[in-house]
């Protein structure tokens, strides 16, 4: 039956229905209290249809492997930032619209998972957009807020229209909109100049989302004027949809094509670019917003590769990089005053007034370096690996030189937390919210230690794309 196939889609679609209930109803105190209940429970009935296979809807929705590897990676994700929020019962913003908005974000990048036609997959792409452009402002009466939310619909109105643009010359060089039909054609400039121009034009608004240079300016400014929890879900769970997409749509191609060449370049430029400006930030979220551009350069790795080794690495890290900046973003909530934007200074001391909270950091800092044996250092291992079997000699240069690079920034966090003097008074966290991001940071660490697991789901979820 449909409706066992679709049970995910369906419990996410059921919590946001009973936060619609409980905002028009009033009760809003009382979402706190269930809602992180109901988002676990949502990740084990993910978890239990990993099996699931199918087409629904003349074939345009495609449950298989790599569909269901992603919305495990989403459900978590949703987890995670509805269990930061329900830590922060004291915030006036975090009613029940609040969190109904994150809801809807993640269920249609739910269905962007499983969309295998492009006018369905930029559907879906746009539900999961449009909560997002009210979500950001709302903090507060902060004029940041306001100006971040402006940035993100404008620059999204952008490239949202380039999107179309290409979409319209794919339909008129390729007369079909399916990826399987696509996929049997040639995507070589030589022979269809139209439908290159056109595909490009339409990774355009998955790089956005990605924060992929040159697509990337949002980035920064978005994460630094949005609310710190909002930050932490737009830093994190909208990348995996366009993960997900770019490489369905990356196993179309093969090795030295123009467009894996331009995913090499891209690359190149987007981790060098991000690390060169993450350095000389102080404010955290900024600092983390030049980092995510960093991170969606090495992301770029696999999917230049094309390999199947390489869709695997790619599909692999960015479950990773999710867990791993939830868990630095996870402090960046805990130690802000009032709301308010932490700087490095304010990690100054931290191992004495939050103990906990400086491991946390730590072992989200040491996995966004990719120091083993974290997920980060087996992630960007896979991705390596993949890039040089598929002769990127050069890329994989660029990229060891630049996690070079970050240990400056990465390191210098923990080195304040830890090193740094502060005469603040001792911080007043939960020990339920300390347990939470303990639990975090531990996964990061199983992770990396023992990856076999996850990987092996993203490796047959590939195979069945890139056999």
């Amino acid at each position: 039956m449909i409706t066992t196939k679709l049970l995910p889609e369906l419990w996410l679609l059921a919590t946001i229905s009973a936060l619609f209930v409980a905002s028009v109803s009033g009760r809003k105190r009382s979402v706190l209290s269930w809602l992180p209940v109901a988002a676990i429970i949502g990740v084990v009935i993910t978890a239990l249809s990993l099996g699931v296979r199918g087409e629904i809807l003349f074939g345009a929705y495609r449950l298989d492997g790599l569909s269901q590897f992603f919305k495990l990676a989403i459900a978590a994700g949703f987890a995670i930032v509805a269990g930061i929020g329900a830590g922060k019962r004291d915030s006036e913003d975090f009613s029940p619209d609040y969190f109904m908005l994150l809801g809807i974000s993640a269920w249609g990048l739910m269905l962007l998972a499983s969309s295998v036609e492009l006018i369905t997959l930029y559907l879906a792409l746009e539900l999961s957009s449009y909560s997002l452009y009210a979500l950001i402002p709302i903090r507060g009466k902060d004029r940041r807020a306001a100006e971040a939310g402006i940035k993100y619909i404008m620059f999204g109105s952008a490239v949202t229209a380039a999107a179309l643009f290409g979409l319209s010359y794919i339909m008129a060089a390729k007369h079909t909109t399916y990826l399987a039909a696509l996929a049997s054609s040639s995507w070589s400039f030589s022979s269809a100049p139209l439908a290159v121009i056109g595909l490009t034009l339409f990774l355009a608004g998955f790089f956005y989302k990605l924060a992929l240079f040159p697509f990337h300016f949002w980035c920064p400014d978005v994460y630094q004027g949005a609310k710190n929890e909002t930050a932490a879900y737009v830093a994190t769970i909208p990348k995996l949809g366009a993960v997900v997409v770019l490489v369905r749509l990356a196993a179309l191609f093969t090795h030295g094509m123009e467009v894996t060449n331009l995913f090499a370049v891209l690359g190149a430029l987007s981790m060098t670019g991000g690390n060169l400006a993450a350095l000389v930030q102080r404010d955290l979220k900024r600092l983390l917003g030049y980092s995510s551009v960093a991170h969606a350069g090495y992301v770029m790795l696999g999917l230049a590769a094309g390999s199947a080794a390489g869709l695997t690495a790619a599909s692999f890290y960015s479950l990773a990089y999710i867990l791993m900046n939830l868990a630095c973003f996870y402090v960046v909530c805990a130690i802000s005053k009032d709301g308010e934007n932490p700087t490095l200074d304010d990690l100054n001391g931290l191992y004495r007034r939050g103990p906990g909270l400086a491991m946390i950091l730590a072992v989200a800092a040491f996995a966004l370096v990719g120091l083993p044996p974290t997920a980060g250092f087996t992630g960007k291992l896979f991705l390596l690996s993949a890039a040089w079997d598929q002769g990127y000699h050069w890329f994989v240069i660029v990229a060891v030189l630049n996690t070079a690079i970050s240990i400056y920034y990465y390191l210098g966090m923990v080195r304040h937390a830890y090193t740094g003097q502060s005469e603040a008074p001792a911080l007043t966290v939960s020990k339920g919210y300390i347990a939470f991001g303990g639990v975090l940071a531990m996964v990061v660490l199983l992770v990396g230690i023992l990856p076999a697991p996850l990987y092996d789901l993203a490796a047959r979820a590939a195979a069945a794309l890139h056999p």
